[in-house]
């Protein structure tokens, strides 16, 4: 996988493309990595250019998703992006990595197998670094077990778009973020679970910086092959 990065303004075609568009300190605003999407997206439905994986950090920001409602948003009214992903509300911000994978899935498309894939990628980064996490059923995303008779916690949550059979959006993994928004908005639309980070949970800082070419190489290393049957253990929930 090739090394981009935000400077770089042309888009060619060749292999898939890691495109580095912004970590600490040089956090991407929202809306800015919104449209850097769609237009990768717009040269792979062309085939202008090639598939990326786009890795950023985001000024904080609430986003949207279609199926987000009135009770799920900001109880201190800040400012929401409505975005054209599937899911509800959640928080992109400082200390949190969130990868936009822009490509072309096999016919026919499975967007279930695509979430599994993301929610993969999240597992191997954080079991390589020693967190133990787990799929629940019937809720995306990468989950934490409870402390203490506690809700399980979220560790990575996946929101994704297809639009001519190319890819949108993505995933967002906590590593070492503030935790204190997600207190404000009923995240993902689920009230009785938690949120935490790799860095809580291993009780050192680990930043998106420290896991983005383990993500990176991860993602490259599962796409080819990859389908719905390629996930073997999906916890129940807890």
């Amino acid at each position: 996988m090739s090394i981009w990065t935000a400077s770089n303004n042309a888009i060619v075609a060749a292999m898939t493309q890691l495109l580095i568009a912004g970590l600490a300190p040089a956090f991407v605003p929202y809306r800015e990595g919104w449209a850097l999407q769609r237009r990768v997206h717009e040269a792979v439905v062309s085939g202008a250019g090639p598939e990326h994986l786009i890795l950023c950090e985001h000024e904080p920001v609430y986003t949207a998703g279609k199926l987000t409602r009135p009770h799920e948003r900001p109880d201190d009214g800040t400012p929401v992006v409505e975005v054209d992903r599937g899911g509800r509300i959640t928080w992109h911000g400082p200390g949190q990595l969130t990868g936009y994978p822009i490509v072309r899935l096999p016919e026919p498309v499975d967007v279930v197998a695509h979430v599994r894939l993301l929610e993969e990628v999240m597992l191997q980064t954080i079991t390589g670094l020693g967190v133990t996490g787990r799929r629940i059923d019937g809720r995306s995303g990468v989950w934490v077990d409870p402390v203490a008779g506690g809700p399980a916690a979220k560790i990575g949550a996946v929101g994704v778009r297809v639009q001519a059979g190319v890819t949108l959006h993505g995933f967002a993994l906590n590593c070492d973020n503030a935790l204190e928004p997600f207190g404000h908005i009923v995240a993902c639309g689920i009230a009785d679970a938690g949120v935490t980070t790799i860095s809580a949970e291993l009780g050192r800082r680990i930043t998106p910086s420290d896991v983005a070419e383990r993500v990176s190489e991860i993602f490259e290393a599962l796409r080819p092959g990859w389908t719905a049957a390629s996930v073997t253990t999906i916890g129940a929930a807890a």
